[in-house]
């Protein structure tokens, strides 16, 4: 056994979450250096805007698609794309510590592939949702969705522990369920654009996954297709 002196203090982030933090603090830092002035000149202030309209998931784009039947490659992007631009600062901050927080739990049970599609294909069906059941023409920026289906992964494994232990399994839910309200009463305070309907997409997108990309979940399915 180790000496514990030779113990991190710091409990190591597993490197796909790491890499998915770098990716977004390094965009957002160039937004708001770029803002401020301090880098890529006088152009630099218009970035942020332009990358959300080159970047951002658009429900009246994905309308378009369907009714047309043209799939452009530089529209589908939009829907992994949009993830990793946020409206400000603050809206990219509060993202990557929900990233880093989630991300480190579920990252420690998950393969470090599981984890990256969990956080992809989860911001792929909130986008999803959100271009289906609203019709705004606001765009869907931020990785949220993503997010929230991290909270659907550690959900899953919640409900996993307290049917091990014969407890309650709604109660894993419990979570879930106080950050809905808690966007609720903030969306009737300060108003907001229906992001949430893309956060319960992603939320159940990645509780869904959950049973697929689990540890052991293919040998499950195996086991139980040769019983039938």
């Amino acid at each position: 056994m180790p000496a514990p002196y030779n113990e991190s203090p710091v409990n190591p982030l597993p490197p796909v979450v790491v890499g998915l933090f770098l990716v977004i603090a390094g965009i957002e830092a160039a937004f708001t250096l770029g803002q401020a002035g301090l880098a890529g000149g006088p152009g630099a202030v218009g970035w942020r805007m332009a990358a959300v309209e080159t970047y951002g998931f658009s429900g009246q784009i994905l309308g378009w698609m369907i009714t047309q039947n043209i799939w452009p490659p530089e529209h589908l992007m939009r829907f992994v794309t949009y993830q990793f631009v946020h409206a400000s600062f603050t809206h990219a901050l509060f993202a990557v510590a929900l990233l880093l927080a989630l991300g480190k739990m579920v990252g420690e049970v998950f393969s470090a592939i599981a984890t990256l599609a969990i956080f992809v294909v989860s911001g792929i069906g909130g986008a999803l949702a959100f271009g289906l059941i609203l019709s705004t023409p606001q765009p869907l920026i931020g990785a949220f969705p993503g997010i929230y289906g991290l909270i659907g992964a550690f959900t899953f494994l919640l409900w996993l522990r307290l049917g091990q232990m014969g407890e309650n399994q709604y109660r894993a839910f419990l979570l879930i369920g106080g950050l809905l309200f808690i966007q609720l009463v903030f969306g009737i305070l300060f108003g907001g654009n229906g992001d949430w309907v893309a956060d319960v997409g992603g939320f159940v997108t990645g509780f869904a996954m959950s049973f697929l990309v689990a540890p052991g979940a293919w040998a499950k399915i195996r086991a139980r297709l040769r019983q039938r």
